[in-house]
């Protein structure tokens, strides 16, 4: 029983370390464009500044989610395999 709570503890403390490996992933904020057509004019410059940088901003999202998603599914593998053979060792 004590060897048991022995590995216990050690697989919950490798489960932080594996999770913090996932990226993270954040969506870039909306553009603002102002309702008033005489401010959109004024800001005219700015507000076709945010929108560059958000279409930047949200390629480099998908990106990251693509690499995300890969990382993931590669986990999730490795994890199966995992307890294939950890199901495997315990039947014996």
């Amino acid at each position: 029983m004590q060897r048991y709570r022995c590995v216990l503890v050690v697989v919950f403390l490798m489960f932080p370390a594996g999770s913090s490996l996932a990226e993270t992933c954040l969506a870039p904020s909306r553009p603002f464009v102002p309702s008033d057509p005489q401010a959109a004019q004024e800001f005219g410059g700015l507000i076709r500044r945010d929108f560059e940088f958000y279409i930047q901003d949200i390629q480099s999202y998908f990106r990251c989610l693509d690499d995300e998603r890969v990382r993931a599914f590669e986990e999730a593998r490795e994890v199966s395999e995992e307890y294939g053979r950890f199901l495997g060792s315990v039947q014996q």
